[in-house]
Parts: structure tokens; C-alpha cells; sequence
């Protein structure tokens, strides 16, 4: 660093020195500054104690203020409360709990707040796919019971937002109990459960209700409402057997929709009223009967866990002034037939519930079968003790055996029309397509002389349906399939799916069944076979191809449907095939036409029945007014 640099440095430090010392404050202006700091902080301080003993004093008022709304709230509150619920203001308020009844098949949970039964569970039964708990047919909100209340001051009153208080309780019974402001007066809800039983018991009791209700009030307004959970793997069966179902004060049942939503009203009087599922029920019966009621059903969306919203509006009888309980009954139990049917074992007709009557087994004579037949052959096997694989095998060979003089009769009736086969031929290149009339007339001379006739095969076969059907309507409802295992099904009373997958395909779904494989598989051999031994008019071979086509449309309709069904099928065609062999090498076709021929001969001098005296006049004369109907013709055109 050079001389110049140092001076400048020099230069620069003095002026600063020098401006500090020249702009330093006198000791008077030091003073003076002190002073105002001094102030300026006393100022500040005083501020902030005013401050904090404002806070104070709004505090202790805000206190004050708030003891003195609490002691006008709480009387403002009890005010309303009374206001509101009139006589019923001590229930108002309270706890939830619930008290249990139990006996060896359900367990109930009957709650305090609305007194009602907030739980069914059926121990008998689990819920598919688990194995460790009881299935419960409905539980906290997704079921509701309640009355409407209507008091001497005239508010209105639910029994949903009232607390009752249990009295006397045990394992079989509870008294739930809605007091009043007059210790006089109460209304008791009385549950009573027998020991061995889906039947549950249900009272409605006033004690001295005249003090407390509106005395012109002669019925009493029920609300019941209940969600239907998903219980089974088939959704698209459960949905299709689960409805709403009452039935009327003389015997007659009625039923909401089950594919879509429904409204009813009612005006009859109902005895019963049932929310179904596929194969459990929660059915409320009345002792007297329900009046003035209105019905709805509501599907859920189907990737909701409930299937059906079912509710009910409606009343029965309630007289105030004599202190006369309400009766009703609780079922919450199977959809079992024989169960069902018990429940009626003893009575006059007029007393019967009819209850049985959930179980659906089809048409009036499908029923009957079902009904006189079915049922209880499959309860006899069972009561054997078998596996129920070997009681549907046994079913199967014993229908088989009653309906098999119908089955001998349609194959024997089918042999006479394929002996006749080549004079049939001989019949229709004799007489071309034009000359139909005498085709026909020479067709039916030759069946008269034969003794057969192409009905004849037909006949049995209407015989053999109802038994069909009978087994359609009666797997698919038999809770006794529930949850039972066989070779690779690990559930009879839904799809045995051997194949799944993600996207549905039309018609089939998401999933392929294998026992409706193998019965679609058996049914195109067994069309295969009748289609050999069928003599077919060569203008109706599209005929062939429809028959093919029947067994493929089993495989989409019958994909859902229960595996203990499409089990049976399969047997009863394995059985039916076997059947047609043994037909087949015991009857001789060349001995069946000698046979024919010989009786033909027989009848050549013998009188003609009136039946086919009148079919041959009645041929003759659609002849003779088709060639005048000709001539008219030709002549209109000359």
C-alpha cells in the first residue's frame, strides 16, 4: 500500500471522530431524554395492569353470567321437556341399555330407549361366510318400532324417543315400563319368550292410561321399519324370494313386488305381517288384527349389504278407559315349511295362521306335490341320517320310479311312430305338398288302423311336468340346503361356481356353475339320443337345431340358481338316459309292427268309433268346400 493510500485512510478516520465528538448531547439533553424514557415506560405498565384487570373483571362477569343462565337453562329445559312430552317428560331423558332373552334358538336384545327389540339374533343359523357368529336378521338402527302416543294435553308422542326402565327382568322375560309424572299411571311393554321357540311374545299394557292419554283416541298408530341384510352368496336369488308378505283376517295372502319398489294401502283387516328374506322371516302377528295400513318396498342398490327397506304404517285396536292390553307376537325364525306348519297344529280354521304359507313350493298342484310328496320323502331320508347328497340321489330314484309307467308309455308311443316311419314316407311322396288335405286324411286313416297317434307320446310327458316343476319351486327354498356341503359345492342352496371372474357376461354373470355345466352337458347327449330315435318330417330339420339349443339355455338360466337343483336335474337325466336303453332292448320294433299290422286287420270289419266317424266326415267336408271354394275361384276370374 502506497503513501497517497495511508493519508486518505487518516483523512477519512478524523472526520469521523470529529462529527461523533460534534454531535454528542449535552449532560441537560441526556437528562431530558431519561425523563421521557422514564415515562414512556410507567405509561406501559400502567396499560398492561389496566389490561389484566379487565380481563378480570370480564371474566367474573362472564361467570357470574354464565351461573345465572345455567340456573335459567335448567329451568328453561325442564319447562320445554314438559312442554313437549306433557306427562311422559320423565322418560325423556336416559341412558340405552338393552336387556337380553335367550332360550336354545334366538337371542333377543331388547332396548330401553323405545323399548323395543333392537337385536335378533337366530342361534341356529350363521350368516354365510362366517362360521363363529349367530346370524342376526337385523340389529341398531336397521330396525324400528315404535307407537304414537297422543296425551290429555294433546302432544304427540313416539315411543321411539322415550326411555323405558326394565322391570323384573330374566332369561325369558322383561318388563319394560314408560312412566309417567303421575306415579299412578304407566304403560308397560311386556316381552315374553317360551322355552323352545321363534315365537316371542308382546304386550302392550296401559296402567291407568286414562289419566295420562287423550280419552277420544280408540286405536293405536304402529311405525315399523326394518333393513333386510344380504344372508346368502346368490344376491339375485335372495332378492327374488325376499318380500314383503301379509296376510288378511280370513285367509287370504297378499305380497309387494320383489324386483322393484311398491306401495300398498290396505284398508282390510291383517292379521300378519311378514318381512321375508330367501330362508328367514320377522313376521309381526296381531291378536286382533291390524287396520288402515300402508305398505312399502324399496330394493337397495345392489352393492349396498342390505337387499330390501321394508315399512309399515298401520294401527290396531286401544282402548284407553279400560286398561285392556294390545297382543301381538314376534316370529324371527327359518322359512321352514314343517316348522311354519306347526304353529297351526290344533287349531279351528278360524285360529290358523297359516304361517307355512311363506314357504313358496309353486302353482296350486305343484304345491300339492310338493306338499303331500316331496317334503316328506326329503324328511324321511334325513331323518335317516345321510348326507344330503345321498338323500337328493334317493329323492331323484324314487320320482323317477313313480312317474316311469308315464315315461315307459311316451317312449313306447314314440317306437309305434318310428315303425311307421316308411308307410308315412309312402304316404307324403304319394300325395305332394299341394294336396295337404288328403295327406292328412291318409296320415290319420293309417295311425287309426296302427293304434297310433302322435298325442299319445305327448300325454305322459304333461304328467311328468308338475313333478318337474314340484322340484323347481321346492330346492330353492329348502333351508335345509343352507350352508350343506357336496364334492366341490360348499353350499347347496346357492351356485356352485367352479369359474369367476371380474366383468360379468351377459347372461351369465361373473361366474360359471359346475353342476348346471355337467347338467347342460348331459341334457345335449339326452337330446342327441331322442333326437335318433325321432322319425322328423324333412320340412321341419330347423326343428333339430331348437332342440339343441333348449339344453344351452339351461346353462344361462340355471347358472344361479341353487347347485342342489341343477344336482338333481343332472341325476334325473343320467337316470332318464339309462332308462331310454333299457326301453330301447325291451321293446322289439319288427314285433311292435306285427304287432300293429295285426291289430290294423283286425279292425278292417269292424265298425268305426263314433270319434273317428266324425273326424272322417269332418275331413270330407273341409274337402268338398275347398274344391267349391276352387270352382268359386276359377269362375271369378273368366
Amino acid at each position: 500500500m502506497d503513501k497517497n493510500t495511508w493519508i486518505g485512510f487518516l483523512l477519512i478516520a478524523a472526520i469521523i471522530v470529529g462529527f461523533t465528538m460534534l454531535s454528542r448531547p449535552s449532560k441537560e439533553e441526556m437528562a431530558e431524554r431519561q425523563r421521557i424514557n422514564d415515562s414512556i415506560a410507567l405509561v406501559r405498565q400502567m396499560e398492561f395492569e389496566a389490561q389484566q384487570l379487565s380481563a378480570a373483571l370480564a371474566a367474573a362477569q362472564e361467570e357470574q353470567q354464565q351461573e345465572t343462565a345455567s340456573t335459567q337453562s335448567e329451568a328453561d329445559v325442564q319447562q320445554l321437556m314438559e312442554a313437549t312430552y306433557g306427562p311422559f317428560a320423565p322418560a325423556a331423558q336416559g341412558e340405552s341399555e338393552t336387556i337380553t332373552l335367550e332360550n336354545n334358538r334366538v337371542r333377543l336384545f331388547v332396548d330401553t330407549k323405545g323399548g323395543r327389540i333392537a337385536r335378533a339374533e337366530l342361534k341356529e343359523y350363521k350368516a354365510y361366510g362366517d362360521s363363529v357368529n349367530n346370524l342376526c336378521l337385523f340389529r341398531g338402527d336397521e330396525s324400528e318400532l315404535a307407537f304414537t302416543l297422543i296425551t290429555a294435553n294433546n302432544r304427540i308422542i313416539s315411543t321411539k324417543n322415550l326411555y323405558f326402565e326394565p322391570v323384573e327382568p330374566n332369561a325369558f322375560n322383561v318388563i319394560m315400563r314408560l312412566r309417567t309424572t303421575n306415579p299412578d299411571a304407566w304403560i308397560d311393554f311386556e316381552y315374553g319368550l317360551c322355552e323352545d321357540d321363534y315365537m316371542v311374545h308382546f304386550r302392550i299394557v296401559p296402567h291407568n292410561a286414562q289419566a295420562v292419554l287423550a280419552q277420544n283416541v280408540n286405536s293405536l298408530e304402529m311405525q315399523w321399519r326394518q333393513l333386510i341384510p344380504q344372508q346368502e352368496r346368490g344376491r339375485k336369488f335372495e332378492e327374488r324370494y325376499a318380500q314383503l308378505q301379509y296376510m288378511m283376517v280370513g285367509g287370504d295372502m297378499e305380497k309387494l313386488s320383489e324386483s322393484k319398489a311398491a306401495t300398498e294401502r290396505e284398508n282390510a283387516r291383517i292379521r300378519w305381517i311378514a318381512y321375508k328374506d330367501q330362508f328367514f322371516s320377522t313376521v309381526m302377528i296381531a291378536d286382533d288384527a291390524f287396520t288402515t295400513t300402508t305398505f312399502e318396498s324399496t330394493p337397495q342398490d345392489q352393492y349396498s349389504r342390505y337387499i330390501k327397506e321394508y315399512k309399515t304404517n298401520t294401527s290396531v285396536p286401544f282402548d284407553v278407559n279400560s286398561n285392556k292390553a294390545v297382543g301381538f307376537m314376534y316370529y324371527f325364525g327359518p322359512n321352514h315349511y314343517n316348522t311354519l306348519k306347526a304353529y297351526d297344529a290344533g287349531k279351528e280354521k278360524a285360529d290358523k295362521l297359516y304361517l307355512k304359507e311363506l314357504v313358496p313350493l309353486g302353482w296350486k298342484i305343484v304345491s300339492w306335490i310338493n306338499k303331500v310328496l316331496v317334503i316328506p320323502m326329503f324328511d324321511l331320508f334325513m331323518s335317516w341320517g345321510l348326507h344330503i347328497g345321498l338323500v337328493i340321489l334317493l329323492m331323484t330314484f324314487v320320482i323317477k320310479l313313480i312317474i316311469l309307467p308315464f315315461v315307459f308309455a311316451s317312449y313306447k308311443s314314440s317306437a309305434k311312430m318310428r315303425v311307421l316311419k316308411p308307410q308315412i314316407d309312402e304316404i307324403n311322396a304319394k300325395y305332394p305338398p299341394e294336396k295337404m288335405q288328403e295327406r292328412q286324411q291318409a296320415t290319420m286313416a293309417l295311425y287309426s288302423r296302427a293304434g297310433a297317434s302322435p298325442m299319445s307320446g305327448c300325454l305322459p310327458m304333461l304328467f311328468q311336468f308338475p313333478v318337474l316343476m314340484a322340484m323347481f319351486w321346492f330346492f330353492p327354498t329348502a333351508i335345509e340346503l343352507r350352508g350343506q356341503s357336496f364334492l366341490w359345492a360348499d353350499d347347496l342352496s346357492a351356485y356352485d361356481a367352479i369359474l369367476t371372474w371380474s366383468t360379468p357376461i351377459p347372461l351369465l354373470g361373473t361366474h360359471l356353475s359346475l353342476f348346471c355345466l355337467l347338467m347342460t352337458a348331459v341334457n345335449i347327449i339326452y337330446t342327441y339320443i331322442t333326437m335318433q330315435q325321432q322319425s322328423m318330417d324333412p320340412n321341419m330339420k330347423f326343428m333339430k337345431y331348437f332342440m339343441y339349443l333348449m339344453p344351452l339355455m339351461f346353462l344361462f338360466i340355471f347358472n344361479d340358481y341353487a347347485a342342489g337343483l341343477s344336482y338333481y336335474y343332472f341325476l334325473s337325466l343320467l337316470m332318464t338316459i339309462v332308462q331310454t336303453m333299457i326301453f330301447r332292448l325291451s321293446i322289439d320294433e319288427k314285433k311292435l309292427l306285427a304287432e300293429m299290422e295285426a291289430n290294423a286287420k283286425k279292425k278292417e270289419g269292424k265298425k268305426k268309433s263314433g270319434f273317428m266317424e266324425r273326424l272322417e266326415r269332418m275331413q270330407r267336408e273341409q274337402q268338398r268346400m275347398a274344391r267349391e271354394n276352387a270352382k268359386a275361384q276359377q269362375k271369378k276370374y273368366r
